[in-house]
């Protein structure tokens, strides 16, 4: 007998415990069902919608042409005067014009709004 036996009892081999067997979480291909589920429920819910999002906002983008009233990401609102590859330069007052990002254009405003506010 060891003096460490009397301070630390001895660990004795248990027999593990069956694994429950069927069912929603159990083995096999019952067990894959429930991961699916959760990557169409993902897949449906948040990238489908998203990318509807992203590709009606480039299609916005390509249909801008001079003359569009702008709204930015940041609120400013403007009369588009120039249109370059990957910037906009946006009129915001008579002779103050600005220059953003194709992507920081939020929405195309219906024609006459800027001039009615």
């Amino acid at each position: 007998m060891n003096l460490l036996d009397l301070l630390i009892a001895p660990a004795h081999a248990q027999a593990a415990a069956a694994a429950p067997q069927g069912g929603l979480f159990g083995g096999g291909l019952s067990g894959l069902i429930l991961p699916l589920v959760l990557i169409a429920v993902m897949y449906f819910l948040i990238f489908r919608p998203q990318a509807k999002r992203a590709k009606e906002h480039r299609s916005m983008l390509d249909k801008l042409s001079k003359g569009d009233e702008v709204l930015t990401n940041g609120g400013i609102a403007g009369t588009v005067t120039d249109i370059g590859e990957n910037f906009i330069t946006v009129e915001i007052a008579a002779n103050v014009r600005i220059r953003v990002q194709k992507g920081a254009i939020a929405n195309v405003l219906p024609k006459g709004t800027l001039k009615s506010a």
